[in-house]
Formats: C-alpha cells, sequence, structure tokens
C-alpha cells in the first residue's frame, strides 16, 4: 500500500547563525521532531546559506555518508586525508566519512553566499576507509530525464555510495510528465523540490517541499512550472541505525 509523508516547506526545522542560514528537512542540531528524525537510511537533508568566506570549522564524523550538492556558489573542501577541494554548482561531492575522518567546509567565496544541500545517508558497512569523490553533471543531461549523480554500483556514471542508495536530478519544462521507477522492491523515494512546482502520484508540491514515498514502484511527476527536482531512494529497513 503506498504511503505518503508530506513535508511542506514551511514545517522544515530552521536556525540562522547569522553566518549561515539553515533549513533542516530531518530532525538536527536543536532542531527535533520525533516524526522526522529519519527516512529510512536518509538521515539528514539541509538546506544550506553560508555567508561569504564563512563556514564549518574543522569537526569530526565516522560512518556516514555525506553528500553536498552546491545550488549555487562553491564550497571549500580541506579533510584530514590532506585532501583540499573546491566544489563548484553543478558538481556533486561524496564522502565516506568510514572509520572516522575530520573535515571543514567554507564558502569558497569572499563576495556571494553558496547555498548548498548537505545529505547524510546511513551506510551499508561501517567502519570502512574514509573516502572522497566529487563529479560535475551537466545540466543538459537531465534536462525532461532522469539523471543519476549517485549510486552504489561503481559501474554507473555516477559517484559510489557505500548504501543500497540512489541519487537522481532532473530538470523538467512546464507540461513535461516523466516516471521514476524504484531500483529495488521495498525502497522509498524521498522527492525534494529545488525550484518549481510538480505534482508527484497526485501530490501537489511546491519549492523546497519534500514528499517521501513507500509501498510503490514508480512515480509519476508532472511539472506544473518549470522545475528542479531531486529525488532520493534508500531502503526502509536497516540493520541498525544510531
Amino acid at each position: 500500500m503506498t504511503k505518503n509523508i508530506y513535508h511542506k516547506s514551511s514545517t522544515r526545522g530552521h536556525a540562522n547563525h547569522g553566518w549561515l542560514d539553515s533549513h533542516h528537512s530531518f530532525s538536527f542540531a536543536g532542531y527535533y521532531d520525533p516524526e522526522r528524525v529519519h527516512f529510512g537510511a536518509l538521515r539528514v537533508l539541509n538546506d544550506d546559506i553560508v555567508s561569504p568566506g564563512m563556514g564549518f570549522g574543522t569537526h569530526p564524523h565516522d560512518n556516514m555518508e555525506i553528500v553536498s550538492i552546491p545550488l549555487s556558489g562553491s564550497l571549500a573542501h580541506k579533510d584530514s586525508t590532506g585532501r583540499s577541494e573546491i566544489i563548484r554548482t553543478g558538481e556533486v561531492q561524496i564522502m565516506s566519512a568510514g572509520s572516522g575522518i575530520s573535515h571543514s567546509e567554507y564558502n569558497a567565496s569572499r563576495e556571494d553566499n553558496v547555498n548548498f544541500l548537505q545529505i547524510w545517508i546511513f551506510p551499508k558497512s561501517e567502519n570502512i576507509e574514509p573516502r572522497y569523490e566529487q563529479k560535475n553533471f551537466p545540466k543538459e543531461d537531465r534536462l525532461n530525464k532522469i539523471q543519476t549523480i549517485v549510486s552504489p554500483d561503481a559501474k554507473d556514471a555516477a559517484i559510489w555510495i557505500n548504501q543500497d542508495a540512489w541519487f537522481s536530478l532532473t530538470d523538467l519544462e512546464k507540461g513535461k510528465e516523466i516516471e521514476y521507477t524504484f531500483r529495488k522492491s521495498g525502497d522509498g523515494v524521498y522527492a525534494f523540490v529545488i525550484e518549481g512546482s510538480v505534482n508527484i502520484n497526485g501530490q501537489a508540491l511546491d519549492k523546497r517541499d519534500g514528499l517521501g514515498i513507500t509501498g510503490s514502484d514508480k512515480l509519476s511527476i508532472v511539472a506544473n512550472s518549470d522545475a528542479e527536482l531531486l529525488l532520493i531512494e534508500v531502503p526502509m529497513k536497516l540493520h541498525s541505525i544510531k
């Protein structure tokens, strides 16, 4: 039986620290909602705006898959392996924290804000060697079609994740309709509207709304305006969640 969990944009947790303006689709830091702790393996989906030159100082993580998607601007990344990178709009970054890693993330610009999605996924295997990957995904490859950007299959053109999870982007023109087919039976898909408005399986969604869908094998997506959409497919049953 299909079940939908609708998260209207205005119901997200919100924290404004001056240098950081963050909205939380799931419980995070000072925001806690027992009904919104996680969606299967999806633990965090933060919509962060960071002021020029500011950012997150060095801090540790372990046993979490962390995906960053810049929507505008660029992020400067440094970590305890000695890696130093710039992640630009159009690129996607993943860091497997594994057995433990420390990193920092700063706005790479001294003039413009950076807006990025920070997404945490519970891992499939714990205590793996920490790893990092980033890749550019051209917008033209997702116009009115599904573009897979994160996948557990190393053979895919996407970046690899230590979980049976798939992230996809699509840019839809007004009036276009597409279908998304679930990769695995029993999975759930969390749809997040980056821009515009869409209708998914009969549910209307606007900018920054979220919809968790379980008990289905496909989604019917109709663009009510020009729209950008992120789809996150994850297992709903985990061996352990901490």
